[in-house]
């Protein structure tokens, strides 16, 4: 037989074909699903072409297919759309003011041309904010310090909301106000450009059981009752413990109604608090908690990922204050690590025409353009741009997180507090990154393990971080890092890099490796012994970060950072 599917004609986006028994393809991760932009799963790791043969897998009893016996079982497509979402992870008046959250629920969001499986980017009107900046975590407000997303969630790049979709990034360092409930999920991939959203508000039951009713429906083919009214939005934070009852303070937040999200401490850098997130890690894979599927840190958080049918909220966010009580104190804390010494072009081709084609396609005034290390200069106040260079290669970058944007891709930041370049992270973001450039955005530094949309400030490029189909002495797993490592950069000319990128994934060209330990007492140590220095370098930084936005205020970008 000849099957024969055309483009999509009116409303909706994209037509879907189901095989009984499903395509013989090789499992990847778990999953024979594609992941286009990694170029791995499914057939051959790509979109299907002219010639391709798909085997069809084996089939257990073949039986009668059944026709969906009612119109209602057929979704309704049109240009206006409405999104029933969990407020939270962020909300007011922490990071948004009231008045940003009423008008984020209040507004019909229309849908931007350039949205995808990774993101569907809306266009609406711009947030107030209830803070002047992300501290460290850069100097727009809608910067933090990263953490893990949850698929679905409405993620604030800078001023411009992107609903994250199910090739969306992992982990980020950007707020998050609202996540789409997960019966409603299958609505992102049918949204058109020009097309209308509404976010519509409901509580965590109301989520459940609407996920629970499209299951009944799939299963029998008889249509269910899905509506729904809004609910009042309440406290993102499901609970609260202040440094009075705890000894760093901790925030339990919604995520969608499949995630929590831990969080541990002030906002602000302090790598105390990334042992503490280890040590509840550790604790929940030693007594793991029934119904928890998964476990993403961050720089101060953990999110935890369940099973909603088999758990509920409030007996998760219980089990998880339990385990508080036997978590032992960071200070005391070693962990095995590795410092791992990569190759870095600097300033390479490939960075400079990502930043030419953001130049020429989204922002051609932005204060980051057309040099991002001239910018990085200038807003960490260094004499010159040798400088700059000097300290990303002096620095030793912890790996804070994995999966920082994609594909194993680490968030890391120097130990050495002086070695911290701070800047903003581009607003809005890039829609293309080149694989494996080497970025700055707050205090952070991320290797980006594939090409995809980006934020960081460029200083070159490097080897993979990943490595699709081989294993060798350096990937023994496909990602390349582990939590802990520390980065050193050496350099190489842009030829040299282009070699070793050929060499790597091959196993032809091996990195330098060496063990060690990393202990929080040690370090503690080397802050107090270098604490005068430190906060001289801090004191500089600043005022270069007011003379930055003094500038912009002058020119007319106040709003740019």
């Amino acid at each position: 037989g000849v099957l024969r599917i055309g483009q999509v004609a009116g409303a909706g986006a994209r037509a879907y074909l189901l095989v009984r028994g499903g395509i013989q393809v090789p499992e990847y991760l778990g999953s024979r699903s594609t992941f286009t932009l990694g170029r791995f799963g499914g057939h051959a790791g790509r979109p299907i072409q002219v010639g391709d043969v798909l085997h069809l897998a084996d089939t257990v009893g073949e039986g009668e297919g059944a026709a969906a016996p009612t119109p209602g079982l057929i979704p309704t497509y049109g240009s206006e759309w409405e999104l029933r979402v969990i407020y939270g992870p962020h909300g007011a008046p922490d990071f948004f003011t009231q008045a940003d959250i009423d008008t984020l629920f209040a507004t019909g969001w229309e849908v931007h041309y350039n949205s995808s499986r990774t993101g569907v980017r809306l266009i609406g009107p711009r947030p107030q904010w209830a803070r002047a900046d992300g501290g460290e975590a850069g100097l727009h407000p809608s910067n933090i310090h990263d953490n893990a997303y949850a698929i679905g969630t409405l993620d604030f790049t800078g001023d411009m909301p992107v609903i994250l979709g199910p090739d969306g990034p992992s982990l980020g360092g950007f707020v998050c106000p609202a996540t789409v409930v997960t019966a409603d999920r299958w609505k992102l991939g049918q949204l058109r450009p020009g097309d209308r959203v509404r976010f519509i508000p409901v509580d965590q039951s109301t989520a459940v059981v609407l996920e629970q009713a499209q299951t009944r429906t799939i299963e029998t083919l008889v249509p269910a009752d899905t509506r729904t009214f809004p609910a009042p939005l309440g406290d993102p934070r499901v609970k609260v413990l202040d440094p009075a009852e705890h000894p760093v303070g901790v925030v339990y937040r919604r995520s969608g109604d499949r995630d929590v999200l831990v969080e541990y401490g002030p906002q602000v850098l302090d790598i105390r608090l990334r042992f503490r997130v280890h040590a509840l890690m550790l604790a929940l894979k030693a007594q793991p908690i029934s119904g928890v599927l998964e476990l993403t840190p961050g720089i101060r958080s953990l999110q935890v990922r369940y099973d909603n049918r088999a758990l509920t909220l409030p007996t998760l966010v219980q089990r998880l204050r339990e385990l508080e009580a036997s978590l032992q104190s960071a200070e005391g804390q070693r962990v095995p690590a590795r410092v791992v010494h990569l190759p870095l072009a600097w300033d390479d081709p490939s960075t400079r025409l990502a930043i030419e084609k953001y130049t020429q396609s989204v922002r051609p005034d932005a204060p980051w353009c057309p040099s991002n290390i001239e910018f990085i200069r200038r807003i960490n106040g260094l004499e010159s741009i040798d400088e700059v260079r000097r300290i990303v290669f002096a620095a030793s970058y912890l790996v804070m997180g994995l999966g920082d944007v994609y594909l194993g891709a680490p968030v890391a930041t120097p130990l050495d507090p002086r070695h911290r370049l701070v800047t903003t992270k581009y607003n809005p973001a890039r829609t293309w990154t080149p694989e494996n450039a080497v970025g700055i955005g707050g205090s952070y530094l991320c290797v980006y393990g594939m090409e995809g949309p980006g934020g960081y400030q460029f200083v070159g490029r490097t080897v993979q971080m990943w490595n699709r189909y081989r294993q060798t002495a350096d990937f023994s797993r496909p990602w390349l890092l582990r939590f802990f490592d520390q980065i050193r950069f050496y350099p190489v000319d842009e030829r040299e890099l282009k070699d070793l990128r050929e060499a790597f994934p091959h196993g032809a060209y091996r990195l330098k490796v060496e063990d060690t330990q990393f202990s929080l007492a040690d370090y503690e140590w080397f802050l107090g012994e270098n604490a005068n220095e430190i906060a001289a370098f801090k004191a500089q930084q600043q005022a270069a970060f007011e003379a930055e936005r003094e500038r912009w205020a002058a020119a007319g970008q106040a709003d740019l950072g």
